[in-house]
């Protein structure tokens, strides 16, 4: 399939999928000049036409694309079809291709908790593009209107690219929540679960500066304080015991992380080796 050049000034575009990624990323075109013809929910996707468009972008969740393509494909759509989600390479869009559609994907790897409307919104966001040329030619140009970053993130890749989007965002909640629940056995009063957030803050906003997670790694284990950590151990045996593996996998994950900088020390080798001792691998 050619590529083909579309404007993204004057380019004219239809919305399947009004939710908060949709309309984001909605407000973000016609920030550029587009103009929106069309928009649909799940309700109004059979009705949904984009023939003469430039630009069919489909904002549903993974689970729904396959449904959702194959109900669009029904009638004609615009020359060229986007989704947004972060699981799913642009075959998803098969039907769609079938029916005369250069299909692709624009995934913006950004949490988007509420509809964010203002375009500054999108600047310095990572846009994972895969697909058609003509697909993919229009994901880069539009990333680099919006003042983001795109690059191909090929069909073998996408799979664990999600999975590190969600350890970025659900796992480190995860590690929050979990944080809040031994304050809350422990009878700590709410102003310790904050001090915890902003403990996070301060750990994740050093990690943006230095754009090297691994570099930023503190703590105990980090340092290899085998004392202090086995007193935590200990005590999490007492209050959670149920949360001992998580914890144990987790320490040994830091000091793997550690050792991508250099040679870990004598202290950090040796509290690995008695991690690793603590539980099988599983």
């Amino acid at each position: 399939m050619a590529v083909l050049y579309i404007d993204t000034v004057n380019l004219t575009f239809s919305l399947a999928g009004p939710g908060r990624v949709g309309t984001s990323l909605s407000a973000w075109l016609e920030s550029l000049g587009a103009r929106r013809v069309g928009v649909a929910g799940r309700q109004g996707l059979a009705d949904l036409s984009s023939a003469g468009q430039d630009l069919l972008l489909i904002a549903v969740s993974d689970p729904a694309l396959p449904e959702v393509a194959s109900v669009l494909a029904r009638r004609p759509q615009a020359a060229v079809a986007l989704h947004t989600a972060g699981g799913l390479d642009a075959s998803v869009l098969d039907p769609l291709r079938q029916a005369g559609s250069a299909v692709g994907s624009l995934h913006p790897l950004k949490a988007v908790p509420r509809p964010l409307p203002e375009p500054a919104e999108a600047r310095g966001v990572f846009f994972a593009v895969d697909g058609d040329p003509a697909a993919c030619e229009l994901a880069h140009r539009l990333a680099a209107a919006w003042g983001g970053v795109s690059a191909e993130v090929p069909p073998e890749s996408r799979s664990l690219y999600h999975f590190a989007a969600t350890l970025a965002a659900g796992g480190a909640v995860t590690l929050l929540a979990l944080a809040e629940d031994l304050a809350q056995r422990l009878g700590l009063p709410a102003a310790a679960v904050r001090g915890y957030l902003e403990l996070c803050r301060g750990a994740v906003a050093r990690a943006i500066e230095t754009g090297k997670p691994a570099a930023v790694l503190t703590g105990p284990t980090a340092r290899g304080d085998q004392e202090t950590v086995a007193r935590h151990l200990e005590g999490l045996r007492t209050l959670a015991p149920e949360k001992l593996p998580l914890v144990i996998h987790l320490a040994r994950e830091t000091l793997r992380q550690r050792a991508r900088l250099g040679e870990l020390t004598p202290e950090q080798r040796e509290l690995l080796r008695h991690l690793l001792a603590s539980l099988p691998d599983s």
